[in-house]
């Protein structure tokens, strides 16, 4: 079992000037607290135009910015929206291998296509094609981040010629991939590509078992053909997060930011009307905020009541943690920097779990890592077999030199 933390950076109005400024400042002061406290990963979310649920939209920055301050935790994208119209493959990989050779090769990646509405349409990109966009585009960028050179491609979605894509990450042949996953079918498919599953659904114990169970039956199976060159068989979920030695306190300081998070959530992926630069969210909040989930209908209160897994005492969350690690659950990412939660409860809260919870699982880890390794060996050896090799020849391809853009034999640009 490994430990992450997520972060969405949540903005709830009201706003001050420096309210952005303060939560990324406050995020990168926790992220090097989790370093030193021993956590294992950083996830940055992307997102574009989702006032107040999240102001994250260059993950890279915020993240080159954590590897200045960090030496061990690993830094993860949660996801790279992969659409080409809001990212170009080529400028993800370079991105990508940029940031894993700043972090001395602590990069994770993963991707995705996009959900809200709000999010694509800003972009001009189709809901019926954004599965299609994503699956074209992480094949692309994955062979452009392993290969040398890239020997083009020319498809649906993406059209790029042969070119060598500098840098090349570290880690090699690329930083371990991961696909966001919100239902079993999309934990199948990140199976059968070889990648990480990264689950963003709030699953109860009983459905991590299962899904878990499904995606490693998979990843051992012929179904899985690797779609990069490397194959990542690991499975995390993600929940809302405080600890306190009282129960009380931890709900009372974390469960409202939790209870924004789905308010928020909501309004963007279900049922909104969102007006740009008007809308205040932190505002209809604040009316409903008492009771908020004796209000909600029967199908969203319980997945509401899903929010408080992860907040609680030491004791509660221990237990918790090891119903996930005996149901096949490789990583829990924690959100805590969601809603109005307080920094410095954000951090007390990291040192207590790091000092109650963390150990009995830390020492378990290297017996754990080293069974599930001999256990998937054959299986991800066979999975690398079926990698079709790219055999096309691109020796006589030459860039020619625009000389228009030059000026006289002098060697002159033109001005």
């Amino acid at each position: 079992m490994r430990f992450g933390l997520l972060y969405h950076h949540q903005v709830p109005r009201p706003w001050t000037q420096d309210s952005e400024e303060r939560v990324i400042r406050e995020s990168l002061e926790q992220i090097e607290t989790a370093d030193h406290l021993g956590y294992d990963y950083v996830w940055a979310t992307e997102h574009h135009f989702l006032e107040e649920y999240s102001h994250g939209s260059a993950p890279e920055v915020f993240l080159a910015a954590a590897a200045a301050r960090t030496e061990r935790i690993r830094l993860a994208h949660g996801i790279v929206s992969l659409p080409p119209a809001v990212n170009h493959p080529a400028r993800v990989a370079e991105r990508l291998a940029m940031l894993d050779l700043v972090s001395g090769g602590r990069v994770d990646f993963g991707s995705g296509q996009g959900s809200t509405q709000h999010e694509l349409g800003g972009f001009g990109v189709e809901r019926e094609t954004k599965r299609e966009q994503w699956r074209e585009a992480i094949g692309v960028v994955t062979r452009m981040l392993a290969d040398e050179p890239f020997t083009g491609h020319k498809g649906t979605w993406i059209d790029v010629p042969p070119r060598n894509v500098v840098p090349k990450p570290k880690q090699k042949p690329h930083p371990p991939l991961w696909l966001a996953c919100s239902n079993a079918e999309t934990i199948r498919t990140a199976a059968r590509l070889g990648m990480g599953a990264l689950s963003i659904a709030f699953i109860s114990v009983e459905e991590a078992r299962e899904w878990a169970e499904e995606y490693y039956r998979i990843i051992a199976s012929e179904e899985c053909v690797p779609v990069g060159r490397a194959v990542n068989p690991n499975f995390a979920i993600v929940m809302p997060f405080m600890c306190h030695e009282d129960e009380q306190t931890a709900f009372d300081r974390g469960l409202d930011g939790a209870h924004f998070f789905a308010h928020a959530f909501g309004h963007y992926y279900a049922f909104g009307h969102h007006r740009p630069g008007t809308t205040d969210l932190g505002s209809a909040f604040e009316q409903i905020r008492d009771g908020y989930a004796d209000n909600l209908p029967p199908e969203m209160a319980s997945r509401v009541e899903s929010l408080r897994r992860a907040i609680g005492t030491p004791d509660k969350l221990r237990a918790m943690v090891r119903g996930y690690e005996e149901a096949g659950i490789d990583q829990i990412i924690f959100q805590a920097q969601i809603g109005s939660t307080r920094h410095e409860h954000i951090c007390e809260s990291l040192e207590l779990f790091a000092a109650e919870v963390m150990p009995e699982f830390a020492e378990r880890r290297p017996a754990q890592d080293e069974a599930k390794e001999q256990r998937l060996a054959g299986p991800m050896e066979k999975a690398l077999g079926r990698i079709e090799p790219d055999t096309t020849d691109v020796s006589e391809y030459v860039i020619a030199t625009d000389m228009e853009a030059f000026g006289p034999a002098t060697g002159q640009t033109a001005g």
